[in-house]
């Protein structure tokens, strides 16, 4: 096995030296015109409450912080009191909650594979979240749950659950034939509602920008839309889409790609 494969973690001397590499590549970010930045994870990123507040206080010291903040999550865990603490001690301005089914709690539980005592209400998490006055992204995870539907059910259902913006998202599926691949094989939504879900927003839409990476964000019912195919910035662009801080305190342009390591 190649050993320049593997992931590397460094070790810090101290704690004031891992905070200095976390500044130094935020304010890098800062400097290159990225106003906005997205706190994810591989599992589930409000689980991690520790990091949650050590990135609030690295970057509320940067000269110039990150204002623009949205979280992802699938909703773990979420209610009014920790979306408070979102808001006011890590400055979050969006969350944009990943659903796989719009329609179903259940069905997106099932999807999504949480476990029952951690099920998501979709309906009462966007309230508190639009109580919180917070901007509510739904990012749809494409699957097959959606075949069944018309754009138009789509768009009626975001509203009633008070969306800001909608994302469709492709789920994207490497090379490979590891678990992760085989289950969005199966569940691969029909070129039906796919279709239909472009032709509902060029039909009823208004272009409002073309975005840096390519895609176009268009004002379809009064939600900001984005149909997002290319989550993992995989296309050739003239400008980067992410600029992606790993675990491993470096910086890169892809997710999928260990090559486009910045610094």
């Amino acid at each position: 096995m190649d050993n320049r494969k593997q992931k590397y973690i460094p070790t810090f001397q101290n704690q004031t030296e891992k905070e200095n590499e976390y500044k130094k590549r935020l304010t890098f970010a800062r400097n290159n015109s990225f106003g906005s930045l997205i706190l994810t994870w591989q599992w589930e990123p409000v689980l991690n409450k520790w990091f949650l507040q050590w990135f609030s206080n690295i970057n509320r010291s940067l000269i110039n912080p990150f204002e623009w903040i949205e979280l992802q999550t699938s909703g773990l865990t979420l209610e009014k009191n920790y979306i408070k603490e979102l808001k006011e001690d890590i400055w979050i301005s969006t969350i944009s909650l990943s659903l796989s089914d719009i329609f179903s709690s259940e069905s997106n539980a099932q999807y999504q594979r949480t476990p029952s005592k951690y099920k998501t209400n979709i309906t009462k998490l966007c309230k508190e979240i639009k109580e919180s006055w917070l901007n509510l992204r739904l990012s749809l995870n494409m699957t097959d749950k959606y075949n069944k539907n018309k754009a138009q059910e789509i768009f009626e259902q975001a509203k009633l659950l008070w969306a800001d913006q909608l994302t469709f998202r492709l789920l994207y599926k490497s090379n490979t034939d590891c678990e992760q691949n085989i289950w969005i094989e199966w569940h691969t939504p029909n070129s039906q509602i796919l279709d239909d879900i472009k032709n509902y927003i060029i039909q009823n839409g208004k272009i409002l920008w073309i975005l840096p990476f390519g895609a176009t964000k268009y004002s379809v019912d009064w939600i900001s839309t984005i149909i997002d195919s290319d989550s993992m910035s995989s296309n050739i662009s003239n400008s980067y889409k992410y600029l992606i801080l790993r675990p491993n305190w470096k910086l890169y342009t892809h997710w999928n790609d260990p090559w486009s390591l910045l610094f």
